[in-house]
């Protein structure tokens, strides 16, 4: 016979575990905690790996929540892809105050591993592709770096196969300012989202009507508060790669700081800040 399951009202707290699930079963945390494994002696090689485990963790979330919150705009049930959205933004804070534990590694302490990572690179993190290319950044090219590994080098080609998030947002701007969608742009598939001076100008309908579009005013905030999270990560990733390496090449080859600095230009939703100066 079975024993009856453990009841912390009336039990208290559960001191053995031979039988019963433990925190640490749960969570796996004997395979999480065994996979950072340093290649050098260096005393911050740690820090860099933990840095970065974590921040695939939370890029991991964040693609769980636009998934999710993607597929809740096609259905037209937007609180709850409100909420998603929000917690995106969340998250990207979270990412942000990361890199002020990262910047308290110096240029000497990274040069005493940094021949240990070889030619890898954040620049090759395929959820951070993938981020931008539900988003709306999409660049073919990026795909090459995941050739190496067919199942994300396939899960990327079908995400550019199908319309972004923001396209799919842009489709509900104009079924509920049209009463249709037969105006609605085709989706750019295979190309950053372009500015649409067309699309542009629903969104000042909307604006400039916030009593009557509440629910696309909050959603066109929601996107620039998520895009205003993305460019600080974006810029504190700059301003601390320059504080570690200066103006060298990245372990990837590709131009560090120069290229860093090229992807604070880049608009996700760029008709919505475009727009900002027609108010």
């Amino acid at each position: 016979m079975s024993s009856p399951p453990y009841n912390p009202e009336t039990e208290g707290a559960k001191m053995g575990f031979k039988d019963a699930m433990s925190y640490g079963d749960y969570l796996h945390l004997d395979q999480i905690l065994s996979h950072q494994a340093p290649l050098s002696e260096a005393h911050d090689e740690l820090l860099f790996i933990i840095q970065h485990h974590t921040s695939e963790l939370w890029m991991k979330l964040i693609l769980h929540e636009l998934g999710a919150a993607r597929e809740a705009l096609i259905r037209g049930d937007m609180p709850p892809m409100f909420k998603m959205l929000a917690r995106v933004s969340r998250i990207f804070e979270q990412l942000n105050n990361q890199w002020d534990v990262l910047r308290t590694m110096t240029p000497a302490d990274y040069t005493t591993f940094r021949e240990a990572l070889g030619p890898s690179s954040g620049f090759q993190s395929w959820q951070y592709r993938m981020i931008e290319y539900v988003l709306g950044n999409r660049n073919p090219n990026m795909l090459r770096p995941h050739e190496h590994v067919p199942a994300v080098h396939e899960a990327l080609k079908a995400e550019l196969a199908r319309p972004s998030f923001y396209h799919e947002v842009v489709r509900t701007l104009y079924r509920t300012l049209d009463g249709h969608e037969d105006n609605v742009p085709a989706p750019v598939l295979d190309a950053p989202t372009p500015a649409s001076p067309e699309i542009q100008a629903r969104w000042k309908t909307v604006y400039e009507n916030i009593d009557d579009h509440w629910t696309l005013y909050e959603l066109a905030e929601k996107l620039v508060d998520l895009e205003d999270y993305f460019r600080r990560w974006r810029f504190n990733h700059v301003t601390t790669v320059e504080r570690v390496i200066g103006f060298k090449r990245g372990t990837g080859g590709t131009a560090g700081v120069q290229y860093l600095r090229r992807m604070l230009d880049v608009e996700l939703f760029p008709d919505l800040w475009h727009l900002r100066g027609e108010l």
